[in-house]
């Protein structure tokens, strides 16, 4: 992993997190048993810079403008689009559910500046994370910006907050006094959101408050890109400082879960959950964040 060293320039709209030691993953048992999210173990970490926010469209606007770069998506010429956002005329003319997750529909010309397909825009969606991003896309974004994506072990430690071993990154509670903390399914998946967090696709990028690090929404929203390759195993006995995951494989790890999660589906918003993508994927609900070397 290339260090992205801090300048004045580089770490403007990042949190200086101090580094130390922290448990990291769970043994609650409430995680998907191939998604590996246990034993809680203790993990040190150095100090880092990260971003306050996901990535915006804004930002990401402004690297492929600078950069002249085509995304995965642009030269796939399609990306997926969760079912209820795709518009009714290319609905009608598309046959593209994918069979274990009929939610998902390939959408020619969605990308991340026509997130819904050729028809929409992200004019009202600046301040939004920029979806459609995938792992390279995101490596992309980072080397133009001398930055890097976060390790898995930095990335909890950073949602965590200085809390230990709670189950979110506020707390125990979902909704603390009724108060939403992170966008996420209401209702019944995948046909009804009630939306009562006040979003049914994303959210701006600090619509919620920020946890004890001051960084914002490390739970829901959209799914962050890590470094690390995944594996369920391998941090069983794997390095306990600064840990980057195994040394290969064929999907790499995203955290925080998404405005998609649900309890009955994917409560993958609890701080220590994980899942896995390979690194051509994009999708409607896949963002990411940066950091630096403090």
């Amino acid at each position: 992993m290339r260090p992205a060293p801090a300048t004045p320039e580089t770490i403007r709209g990042m949190v200086c997190i101090e580094g130390g030691a922290y448990l990291m993953g769970s043994d609650s048992g409430e995680g998907y048993p191939d998604d590996g999210e246990g034993p809680a173990r203790e993990v040190r970490v150095r100090s880092f810079h990260m971003d306050a926010c996901a990535v915006t469209n804004r930002q990401f606007q402004r690297f492929i403008k600078a950069a002249g770069y085509a995304t995965d998506a642009e030269r796939f010429g399609w990306s997926f689009v969760f079912h209820s956002f795709v518009p009714s005329e290319t609905a009608a003319k598309l046959k593209q559910e994918v069979a274990q997750t009929p939610w998902w529909w390939k959408v020619p010309g969605a990308c991340w500046r026509h997130p819904e397909g050729r028809a929409t825009n992200i004019g009202d969606r600046m301040d939004h994370p920029a979806v459609h991003v995938s792992w390279n896309d995101a490596m992309a974004y980072c080397a133009w910006a001398g930055k890097r994506l976060p390790t898995e072990a930095e990335w909890e430690y950073a949602a965590r907050g200085g809390l230990a071993q709670k189950r979110y990154a506020w707390g125990d509670e979902l909704t603390p006094g009724g108060e939403h903390r992170c966008n996420i399914w209401q209702g019944l998946f995948p046909k009804v959101n009630t939306a009562e967090d006040g979003y049914a696709g994303t959210a701006p990028v600090r619509t919620y408050e920020r946890n004890g690090f001051g960084i914002y929404q490390m739970a829901g929203n959209v799914w962050e890109w890590c470094w690390d390759w995944f594996s369920p195993t391998f941090h069983i006995d794997g390095p306990r400082e600064n840990p980057t995951g195994p040394q290969s494989g064929t999907e790499k790890v995203i955290r925080g879960g998404s405005y998609l999660c649900h309890e009955s589906y994917c409560n993958r918003y609890r701080v220590a959950a994980r899942s896995k993508n390979t690194p051509d994927s994009s999708t409607g609900n896949m963002g990411f964040r940066c950091v630096v070397d403090a």
